[in-house]
């Protein structure tokens, strides 16, 4: 019987992706002036304020308050009305050393064996849905808002929009869990204040459906354009107005947003956020590994879609497992236990291991803070930072590595594929 299945997003300009923006900020900055840093940083917004928390082992002395000042300037809350503006808001810093009891337990002689800054399991997922391996629904959530900021900055043809908002995508499967239609989009969009609220929701309708959408349909593939229809049900601004937002209109935290980050309710999730943390903690950097690692098997042709899970202890280099569900879709004659062990041949899961693989202790994460951290486009980039000032600082660095394809001839090898 044919099911529904939906995933959300939410734009750059949401509090919480305000929040996870900064403190991703603040681990750029510390690695690109020492590339040892251990930080922990947790950002809180709300009207007027940012209050910055957290613990920090580092060489690097930083400006939080211009860091802060910078993001929330870029992301676009510039205007006294919003509220929340990057010249005027309060920034509050709180942020102290790292216990040495945790970094007892994670720093080594021998690097390779530097052991986990947390307990708890990591998930990555990925499938043929897409060409980047995400989930479809979650996919075109996020390619919603992108557009929509897209459209915000050239003001050209839709100059009333603000920078927070949310997106929902739910689409149709069929039997043999094929997209066969798009059943409903939902955008909240935050806006300038109209003379007439009728007049608002009219325009703002309107607007959604005949602009934003065709600008996005004709970013897909002829087969997911098919999926439009002209019975899809939308939901735009379903409360009416939405002048008040961002952190003026709800508090935001660092790391509440993960399903949004990750694989949008598909798969699976560990529980752990990835903004704010150094990838010494394998909330973030393990949770990139699983997605390396199932990426490239499917991609392989290992199987049409994977589940891969790993754990750890609080100090211990070695995990305490792996686990993957093919989910019925292997095209080899192994069970998921078999390729399971046989995939820990392939990929070396210990915390320093994954860091190297992927050269995570680079300033590669302010990239990841809004948009989802999984299915974007790795790339090569120059970064500057405290451009002007006396601590100028260049680095080029790769970006997204986790999602390279540069481990499907090793599977395709071990697998005989």
């Amino acid at each position: 019987m044919p099911y529904l299945f939906t995933s959300e997003s939410v734009s750059e300009g949401h509090p919480d992706k305000v929040a996870d923006q900064i403190s991703d900020a603040l681990i750029d900055h510390f690695l690109a002036y020492d590339t040892t840093s251990k930080v922990a940083c947790e950002t809180l917004v709300t009207t007027g304020q940012v209050v910055l928390a957290g613990e920090v082992k580092s060489e690097a002395y930083l400006d939080v308050q211009e860091i802060a000042r910078e993001v929330i300037r870029k992301i676009g809350y510039t205007k006294s009305e919003y509220m929340f503006e990057a010249n005027s808001c309060g920034i509050f810093s709180a942020i102290h050393e790292q216990s040495p009891d945790i970094n007892q337990g994670v720093e080594r002689k021998n690097p390779e064996e530097q052991g986990a800054g947390d307990q708890g399991m990591m998930f990555g997922y990925a499938t043929r849905e897409t060409e980047n391996y995400m989930p479809l629904a979650l996919d075109l959530a996020h390619k919603l808002l992108i557009e929509l900021a897209a459209i915000r900055r050239e003001n050209k043809e839709i100059a009333y929009l603000r920078p927070d908002a949310k997106s929902q995508v739910t689409i149709e499967y069929s039997d043999d869990n094929k997209p066969v239609r798009i059943d409903t989009i939902v955008i909240s969009t935050q806006h300038d204040d109209f003379d007439s609220e009728d007049k608002m929701l009219a325009k703002i309708k309107s607007d959604m459906i005949n602009i934003l959408i065709p600008r996005v349909k004709a970013q897909l593939k002829p087969e997911l354009q098919s999926l439009f229809n002209d019975k899809i049900t939308y939901h735009i601004n379903p409360t009416g107005k939405f002048v008040i937002g961002g952190p003026h209109g709800d508090t935001g935290l660092t790391g509440r947003k993960i399903i949004v980050d990750t694989y949008g309710g598909k798969g699976a999730h560990g529980g752990g956020a990835f903004s704010g943390k150094d990838p010494s903690k394998v909330d973030r950097s393990a949770a990139y590994a699983t997605r390396h690692i199932a990426k490239n098997l499917v991609a392989a042709g290992l199987c049409d879609e994977a589940l891969v899970q790993v754990s750890y202890a609080i100090g211990v280099a070695k995990p305490c497992g792996l686990f993957i569900d093919t989910r019925g879709t292997s095209k080899v004659k192994m069970t998921d236990g078999e390729i399971a062990r046989k995939v820990e041949q392939i990929f070396d899961l210990r915390p320093y291991a994954i860091e190297q693989r992927l050269k995570l202790r680079n300033p590669i994460y302010s990239d990841t803070a809004a948009y989802g951290h999984m299915g974007r486009d790795s790339k090569v980039v120059t970064k500057v930072f405290n451009k002007g000032k006396k601590n100028e600082k260049k680095v080029e660095v790769e970006l997204f590595t986790w999602e390279k394809l540069d481990y499907v001839e090793k599977v395709k090898s071990a697998f005989g594929l």
